[in-house]
């Protein structure tokens, strides 16, 4: 009998909007299949209120309802006569600071002009009238020099270990100069089935082939050029490329820092001070600091350990709670890494799974430094951190945690950022997210429960608002949770979250404060369980039963400060087609507006406009990546700028700061059930077969994107 991965039903699938199931299989382990994880009495937040076209070419629209085919589409990286790249500077630019504007140049009015693309299901890359696109890297790709040629029929860990990673979410571009930049990018999960030829299942899966797959695990930096005075980006081929380096799962060793760090819990065989950890796992989202490093979330981890049915029965309760089976050695969608290396056995190495869920630190300017993970902003699945300075020089990083009905999170630093852009300002910096004060939300609303009935009609005072406040976990050494230790809240956060009463949530998943505003973003992706049987019914904040299409939460802290522990909250967006009455786009004329579904990444560009991307479009058409105002008459009229291929969901975005190139992460292009290497769904971006990768999006006449 063939042990090949089980997928889930139709039914199941759509409880992730219209995620296929082998999506459902492969990023999240099957997450809709097993008990919902927070099984605590906390109140829900509702309680609380009473074509055919080449596959290799760019394809653009003018208005909705007209496509052009035009050219590009090929990876950049074969392109012939790439200079080599210069010394980089000693003091590297931080993104987000004056000299990094200065770097990168102006960036516009941010007048949002350009014309929305329609709805498609075409496989390829569709960007606006007047933009051309790129492939920047694919999976296989060279990162580190040296790197073999990619041979998806001769895959190898050492290759694959130097070779850019499987399934690119987050984009992050750090630049250099004006010409160069350093793109860092996460790699998510692997897909077995796109992966290798014939595959039948795990156990048929060679041990090197599992560790080809832990390898395609992690991070990748590489170095860019900018193409002639462009919005076009590429790779460098030539020179020392001295900070191109891949992080993977399979043999990087990170450092665990703050009040955790060294804890029993975090203790194993290999590793009795429980300080260094072998790999990262399901990076997601992630943010560019302030001092010009990466922040990446570990997100769906749970999936890849085995033996939770031999675990000690204390810790059982535990694991469950951060949806880690405990009555099966394998759970369903197991990937089986305990073939490869012992210690995602957890009969064996049961506190191996704790050393996973944190937030990831890489420095990208020293390929030398370890990379660390903060225990200090507690560990939960993390779908990322974003970070603003506040008016007091503390530093707040914004976090959610994406599951089912779990929490929306925020830490305040202990010391206070240092300005400038020396060494001395940046060795002080990086210290800062490793001692401060994790707190979770509670949120309610402030219209009678009575004018929510589940159908998204606006209550009397003419839109979804309401209160909310922080709650204090941890500060430092000092735990504020009773019957639980510093360590114990910032190892088991989510229970921590529990007992204080923190308020459920829809998987909130990317957070994403406004660097101009400090108003904060949350994007809820969906929640098609709301006002079932046994459910939560709809509430002021999730305003219709059965929400299949989520919405943008803006929260406002108390006067203005990040650090406050009080904040109002709206819903400037509720998301699904504009023409349907449940939708809300903060009062903008929807009949101009784009249709959008299942809300999942955020970004913001040099002039405050909000860029939105989804995963899992429950409209029926590929997933995008939209851009509205925030601020002014234009607040609300949201425009989709791309669409990616069959089968792919948006990823990143991130947006220069002189706001001439969209970059994008491709991924999991035609991961569409019953599809397999030699049976591909989707064949972006070369015709062969499905690969991910990331893109560049530029406007034709090198003005600013999106005006």
């Amino acid at each position: 009998m063939s042990d090949r991965p089980r997928l889930l039903p139709l039914l199941g699938a759509t409880r992730h909007g219209s995620r296929d199931a082998m999506t459902c299989l492969y990023r999240c382990g099957n997450a809709c299949d097993h008990p919902v994880p927070n099984s605590s009495d906390n109140p829900y937040f509702g309680d609380l209120v009473d074509a055919e076209v080449s596959r290799r070419g760019v394809v653009r629209a003018g208005a909705v309802g007209a496509l052009v085919l035009g050219f590009g589409g090929t990876a950049v990286g074969a392109l012939a006569g790439a200079a080599p790249a210069a010394a980089a500077p000693a003091t590297p630019t931080a993104p987000g600071t004056d000299e990094a504007a200065a770097a990168f140049g102006r960036p516009g009015s941010g007048a949002l002009t350009f014309k929305p693309i329609p709805p498609n299901k075409l496989d390829t890359l569709v960007v606006p009238n007047g933009y051309d696109h790129a492939v920047v890297i694919k999976w296989g790709d060279e990162v580190v020099p040296g790197a073999p040629a990619f041979d998806v029929h001769h895959q190898s860990a050492a290759a694959q270990a130097k070779q850019f990673g499987y399934n690119n979410d987050f984009v992050g571009v750090l630049p250099i100069d004006r010409k160069r930049a350093l793109l860092v990018v996460n790699h998510e999960y692997t897909n077995e089935d796109l992966m290798f030829p014939g595959f039948t299942g795990q156990d048929a899966l060679t041990v090197e082939q599992v560790r080809v797959a832990m390898a395609a695990h992690g991070m990748s930096v590489v170095e860019l050029e900018r193409v002639a005075d462009t919005g076009q980006w590429r790779p460098v081929r030539r020179g020392r490329r001295e900070y191109n380096r891949r992080v993977t799962a399979l043999a990087t060793k990170f450092e665990l820092t703050g009040p955790a760090a060294g804890s029993a819990w975090l203790r194993t065989a290999a590793d009795p001070k429980g300080r260094t950890v072998v790999g990262t796992l399901n990076n997601c989202a992630g943010g560019v600091t302030p001092w010009g490093t990466v922040l990446s979330g570990e997100e769906n981890f749970n999936q890849y350990f085995v033996g939770g049915d031999g675990a000690p029965e204390e810790l059982k309760p535990k694991l469950a709670r951060y949806g880690i089976p405990t009555d099966v050695r394998y759970p369903s969608g197991s990937r089986k890494w305990d073939r490869a290396d012992e210690r995602f056995d957890l009969a064996r190495h049961p506190n191996e799974a704790h050393r996973f869920g944190w937030v990831v630190e890489i420095d990208p300017f020293d390929p030398q430094a370890r990379p660390r993970k903060h225990t200090a902003l507690g560990r939960v699945k993390h779908e990322g951190a974003n970070v603003i300075v506040a008016r007091s020089g503390h530093v707040v990083a914004y976090m959610g945690d994406d599951e089912r009905f779990d929490y929306l999170y925020k830490f305040v630093s202990d010391k206070k950022f240092m300005p400038g852009n020396s060494w001395v300002a940046r060795k002080h910096n990086l210290t800062l997210l490793e001692s401060g004060t994790l707190y979770v939300a509670t949120l309610t609303g402030d219209s009678p429960a009575g004018e929510i009935d589940g159908s998204g009609t606006l209550p009397a005072d003419g839109g979804f608002s309401g209160r909310g406040r922080w709650i204090k976990l941890v500060s430092g050494n000092r735990s504020y949770v009773d019957g639980m230790t510093a360590a114990d809240v910032l190892t088991f956060t989510r229970l921590a979250g529990d007992k204080v009463g923190a308020t459920k949530m829809d998987r909130p998943e990317d957070v994403e404060p406004s660097l101009l505003t400090g108003k904060v973003y949350v994007a809820l992706t969906n929640n098609s369980d709301r006002g079932k049987a046994g459910k939560a019914p709809a509430d002021e904040a999730n305003p219709r039963n059965a929400n299949k299409h989520g919405q943008i939460l803006e929260l406002v802290e108390e006067r203005g400060d990040n650090t406050a522990e009080a904040f109002t909250w709206s819903l400037p967006i509720v998301c699904g087609d504009p023409a349907d009455a449940s939708t809300y786009f903060a009062g903008y004329d929807k009949t101009k507006v784009s249709p959008i579904s299942c809300p999942d990444n955020v970004a913001f560009d040099a002039t405050g406009n909000l860029w939105i991307s989804t995963d899992g479009n429950a409209l029926g058409s590929n997933d995008g990546l939209f851009a509205t105002a925030v601020e002014g008459p234009e607040r609300g009229h949201l425009k989709q700028f791309l669409t990616v291929p069959l089968g792919a969901e948006t990823c990143g975005p991130f947006i220069t700061r002189d706001n001439r190139s969209v970059f994008v992460a491709v991924q999991h292009p035609g991961e569409i059930s019953g599809a397999t290497v030699e049976n591909p769904a989707s064949t972006w971006p070369d015709g062969d077969f499905a690969k991910p990768g990331v893109v560049v999006t530029w406007r034709l006449d090198g003005g600013p994107v999106g005006s």
